[in-house]
């Protein structure tokens, strides 16, 4: 039997000794007086006072002197050192503190106090199990070293490194404040289906699913809520966003993950000039709450958001990091130079999807600072409306930080002919094997028939957007629960094959 199953047998015999006790191992509640950060927060006064306070929490540490005892008592708001005294606690009590062990939630009562060391502690009059943790934790020096174990057992990581559980926290305030913006710019929350008969608004593969209800009919968990928001704009909402769970069955790499949150909004008369705007206004409120003096240090690199974002369109930044001028070449000639680079070609793949592969090697890493990437090739943008100096281009724009996109704004095409035209090529591309092509939806179509007035729309990808503001390196360490392979499975294989995974920055189209 090894060190753990041991541990955990004597654990579970613990409780016997509970029962002996006459002691519940899993009470109903306790009622606490202060959170811990609340007695930190006000210690010297509580101290002067004598205040008694009622804390709960996690035994973290454990320690006995004779008829002594230390316990490090741990909640969200903090942690404090609870004081026992055998002579003041008494016998009973005592003997419960002793049969307590780290990982417990225990709660006690007591009289705020510094002990001749000068430490802030409760010194304990009573105290209770709250409930008996049946697994040791990891040991405190060594702790939860393995990167998979800790996503797979995200609560023990939580337990374990307070770090961790900050950048959540981080995480819920960053979505706050995009919110807040959004709110205050005039947009409303909307809700759009997760259950959708035709997946669209985005290049990806979705997840499949049947219905029984309605006849075993096969629904799709939504890839993007792009289409069911510039439905609303139909329907004579002017602003609308959502903050979105979506799903694509794609790879899994640092910045991409199968479920991933998003918000997309949609304004009405705005096109991708006012969604610039509204990008560098929500970025601009990040960087003051959480970059010194509009700068923040992700990985070795120095991000300064004092002179908001470059603009360059994305044919010159091709041209700037492959000295080539990608514009007058056609297909043929851009596959030549994609598999000189290494990249594996395929017959699906389009000028402007190899053009893409070539961008995200040679230019993507180098955008360091923030950037709009601008007007890109028709093909890559089925869902943005061409622009008017070059029919061969979109009004679309990519904001990258720190050497990966964050998001995705165009334009909206509101012409439903021309709407109809590239979802057909789409169709096309779909037959020639791009599995991520778009599909051709038809109420959506009829929705545009109705008339759309001209429209902005964007899209962040929050995970993204958290890495950058929490100096995360991946995309798992933003998220509670990653999605990881079955935990008694073989690895996975690397999967080989042209193309990237789609971008979670937003909305794709």
């Amino acid at each position: 039997m090894d060190l753990e199953h041991r541990l955990i047998k004597e654990r579970f015999a613990k409780l016997d000794k509970w029962a002996e006790m006459g002691v519940e191992p899993y009470p109903h509640r306790f009622s606490r007086s202060h959170e811990i950060g609340e007695v930190l927060a006000d210690a010297d006064a509580m101290v002067e006072a004598g205040t008694e306070v009622r804390v709960a929490g996690r035994m973290m540490s454990k320690r006995r002197h004779g008829k002594l005892g230390f316990s490090g008592l741990t909640d969200e708001s903090g942690q404090v050192q609870l004081f026992v005294r055998k002579d003041i606690v008494g016998e009973e009590n005592y003997e419960v503190f002793k049969l307590l062990e780290v990982g417990d939630f225990a709660g006690a009562n007591g009289k705020v106090m510094r002990t001749k060391t000068g430490e802030l502690s409760i010194e304990v009059q009573s105290i209770e199990l709250l409930s008996k943790s049946l697994r040791p934790l990891p040991e405190k020096w060594h702790g939860l070293q393995d990167t998979e174990l800790r996503y797979r057992q995200r609560y023990v990581d939580l337990v374990m490194n307070p770090e961790v559980r900050e950048t959540f926290r981080k995480r819920a305030r960053i979505i706050q404040v995009v919110r807040e913006v959004l709110l205050a710019a005039g947009f409303t929350e909307t809700e759009t289906p997760v259950l959708q008969p035709v997946y669209g608004g985005a290049t990806a593969r979705p997840f499949t699913t049947i219905h029984h209800a309605l006849g075993e009919a096969k629904l799709y968990l939504r890839i993007a809520d792009e289409l069911y928001l510039k439905r609303l704009i139909v329907g004579g909402f002017d602003r609308v966003f959502e903050i979105a769970k979506n799903f694509r069955n794609e790879g899994i790499d640092r910045t991409h993950n199968p479920e991933f949150t998003m918000m997309e909004c949609y304004a009405a008369y705005w096109d991708y000039n006012d969604m610039m705007r509204l990008v560098e206004e929500i970025v601009g409120k990040l960087a003051a709450e959480f970059a010194e003096d509009g700068k923040l240090q992700y990985g070795e690199h120095e991000i300064d958001f004092s002179n908001g974002f470059r603009r360059v369109t994305f044919l010159d930044l091709l041209e700037e990091h492959t000295g080539t001028d990608f514009a007058p070449m056609d297909r043929d000639a851009v596959a030549a130079v994609a598999k000189d680079m290494g990249i594996e070609v395929t017959d699906a793949m389009g000028k402007a999807k190899l053009l893409d592969e070539i961008f995200s090697l040679k230019a993507e890493p180098s955008l360091i600072q923030p950037t709009f990437v601008c007007d890109h090739p028709v093909e890559l943008s089925p869902l943005a409306k061409r622009h008017p100096e070059n029919p061969e281009l979109v009004e679309r724009f990519e904001p990258f930080i720190a050497g990966f996109e964050i998001g995705n704004s165009f334009s909206e095409l509101n012409d439903p002919r021309d709407q109809r035209t590239r979802f057909m090529e789409q169709v096309e591309l779909g037959k020639r094997g791009d599995q991520e092509a778009q599909q051709l939806d038809e109420d959506f179509l009829r929705a545009l028939e109705y008339g759309m007035p001209p429209t902005g729309g964007l899209g962040i990808g929050l995970d993204r957007l958290v890495m950058l503001f929490t100096g995360s390196h991946s995309i798992r360490d933003v998220l509670l629960f990653p999605q990881l392979r079955p935990e008694l499975a073989e690895p996975a294989k690397p999967k080989r094959g042209g193309g990237k995974p789609d971008a979670e920055g937003g909305k794709s189209g």
